[in-house]
């Protein structure tokens, strides 16, 4: 038990340790280079499903939408 405990204070006050560090880069990195030779790609035959695409006519109905600007809403307002 004070094995764990110790180990949980211990861990504990590492994060602490580390949340306060300011970290600044002092130095940009690069990628390494690298020389690759050799290998193939692995090969696959591929089956698609068969697809039947067409069209027909549909009649949707469609919601009246009555649009007013604000001079139009502030005539219907004093009623003229």
């Amino acid at each position: 038990m004070s094995k764990t405990l110790f180990a949980a204070a211990l861990l504990s006050a590492g994060a602490l340790g580390l949340a306060g560090c300011d970290v600044q880069k002092t130095q940009n990195g690069s990628m390494p280079t690298v020389n690759v030779s050799g290998g193939s790609l692995p090969e696959y035959n591929v089956t698609g499903p068969d697809v039947n695409v067409g069209t027909k006519t549909e009649t949707v109905k469609v919601p009246t939408v009555d649009v007013k600007t604000g001079s139009e809403k502030k005539k219907e307002a004093a009623g003229h």
